[in-house]
């Protein structure tokens, strides 16, 4: 009798273990299954690569205003006007730049002086050495003075700031306003004037515009025998 039961449940036991699988457990074998095959698929070595190297390339790619431009050169300034002898200035000699510069800030004295004597603000002047400098009551200090070594005559202005003015004749310069009311320019005979090479503006029309001084073309014959040029000797050679 003992032995009948021991064989039966040995019997039992060996139909367990050959039965088949049960349907929640296939259910639960096929759902694990996909999870871990789309897993290794994320994470596969040959599509990571390709992914982070397009990232990285669209990323450092520079481009320009143009379409055609991958790397745009900066805009260059336009160049301007120099002030020295050869950016329009004429090719004077040291005696002729003298000459004209002596001139022209005699005779730029003895206009001062005809307005002080109408004017009651009170502007003054003094010149020596080869400096002028006029006090405005207004405006302030003005300084203008030769400068050899360049040819120049220099403008220290309260008002415009400083400036350097080259001899200017119309026909070896741009630079120069052909619709100039003086014809005879600066020295009344060559047409020269001068010039402040940046803008084109001249020394003369810029006194008269701040100070109200206004220049005749000429007058460097009666500045250098008057006031404030050498003493005459008591000889009169005009008529």
């Amino acid at each position: 009798m003992k032995a009948s039961r021991q064989l039966l449940r040995s019997a039992a036991r060996a139909s367990r273990l050959n039965r088949p699988l049960t349907a929640s457990t296939a259910f639960s074998t096929s759902r694990l299954l996909p999870a871990t095959t789309s897993r290794y698929a994320v994470l596969s070595p040959a599509e990571t690569p390709r992914q982070a190297a397009s990232f990285s390339t669209h990323t450092l790619r520079h481009k320009g205003l143009q379409p055609d431009s991958s790397d745009p050169q900066p805009p260059k300034p336009e160049a301007t006007h120099g002030n020295g002898p050869g950016a329009g200035a004429a090719q004077i000699s040291d005696g002729e730049y003298h000459e004209l510069a002596d001139q022209y800030l005699n005779t730029l004295v003895l206009a001062l002086e005809d307005v002080s004597e109408r004017n009651t603000e009170g502007m003054e002047s003094e010149f020596s050495a080869g400096v002028l400098t006029i006090t405005h009551p207004k405006h302030g200090t003005y300084v203008i003075n030769k400068q050899p070594p360049n040819r120049q005559i220099w403008l220290s202005s309260p008002i415009s700031g400083p400036k350097r003015f080259d001899w200017v004749i119309p026909s070896s310069s741009q630079d120069h306003k052909a619709d100039s009311t003086v014809d005879g320019g600066d020295d009344g005979s060559t047409g020269g004037k001068w010039i402040y090479l940046r803008d084109g503006s001249s020394l003369s029309e810029l006194l008269k515009s701040e100070l109200g001084v206004e220049i005749t073309p000429g007058g460097g014959e009666d500045a250098h025998g008057g006031r404030e040029g050498p003493a005459k000797s008591g000889l009169n050679s005009s008529p």
